[in-house]
This record gives C-alpha cells, sequence and structure tokens, in this order.
C-alpha cells in the first residue's frame, strides 16, 4: 500500500546553509567556528510542592555557571571552555562542542523565588523552585450543609 507523504522541499534548507558557513568558516581559519553557541538537554518537572529542572551539562565547572531569578524568570547560563589541544592531534571527527550556553524560563507567579536551590554534581545541574504555600493544593473536607445540621438537630 503505498503512502502519501507531503513534499516539504524547504524544510532542512536553514539546516543546510549553517553545515555550508560552518565549512567555510573552517576552511578560512575562524576559531569560533567549533566553539558555537550550544544548548544543553534538560528535563523540566513538576510536584505539588516544586518545579524541578535538571541540566545535563558534563565538562562544565561549578565556577562556569550562573543561575538567576528574577522578573518571574528563571535564567541558567554559562560556558563549556576549550580544552587544550596537542599540536601533533589530528582530529578525524570532532562532535562536542564548546562555548557560551544560555538558557531562560518564564515561571508562574505562584513560585518562592526566595527560596530557590541549586546543586550541581556529576555533570548535572538540579535546581528546585519551590512554590508558594497558595499555589499547593490542599484538602477540603467534605461536610454536611449548614442546613443539614439544623434539620438533624430540630428532629
Amino acid at each position: 500500500m503505498n503512502q502519501l507523504v507531503r513534499f516539504r522541499p524547504f524544510r532542512d534548507f536553514g539546516t543546510l546553509q549553517n553545515e555550508i558557513e560552518r565549512l567555510f568558516d573552517r576552511f578560512n581559519g575562524d576559531e569560533d567556528a567549533v566553539s558555537a553557541v550550544w544548548a544543553p538537554r534538560m528535563d523540566v518537572s513538576e510536584t505539588e510542592s516544586a518545579f524541578n529542572v535538571r541540566v545535563d551539562i558534563p565538562g562544565v565547572f561549578e565556577q562556569d555557571l550562573n543561575v538567576e531569578f528574577g522578573d518571574d524568570q528563571l535564567t541558567i547560563s554559562g560556558e563549556r571552555k576549550t580544552e587544550t589541544k596537542e599540536e601533533n592531534e589530528g582530529f578525524l571527527r570532532q562532535e562536542r562542542t564548546y562555548g557560551s550556553f544560555y538558557r531562560a524560563f518564564t515561571l508562574p507567579r505562584s513560585v518562592d523565588g526566595e527560596n530557590i536551590e541549586a546543586t550541581f554534581e556529576n555533570g548535572v545541574l538540579n535546581v528546585t523552585i519551590p512554590k508558594t504555600e497558595e499555589a499547593m493544593p490542599r484538602r477540603i473536607e467534605v461536610g454536611k450543609s449548614v442546613a443539614e445540621l439544623s434539620e438533624h438537630s430540630s428532629n
């Protein structure tokens, strides 16, 4: 059975253009071609009491990280610095990216910005953003209405 596939001729044009520019930069001796901007992978999850952000940033040192909160926005930035290369070492393939990164998230007003905690261990940054007491779900007891209570007391 044949399947109909939508034809999109320009879908990968932007990626192709970036690769061609990077190739020309390497031939022209542009050192920034290897240290391009990169975006580390991350997970954002939510519990009843907090938002949790986990960022994979291997090769980044703690002193090269910056976590900020202001105007309802969490900003994570840093830099993975280029390793020194041996003069005799010829790379057959170099896929690891170096340079600065920057990620920003707008958070709801229901977060407690004063108590945000960040830890860094084994190349993973963990940021815990607690919710305010008003934002946390609360249990409401189900009871009898005032009308039902007065009916039972008169009987």
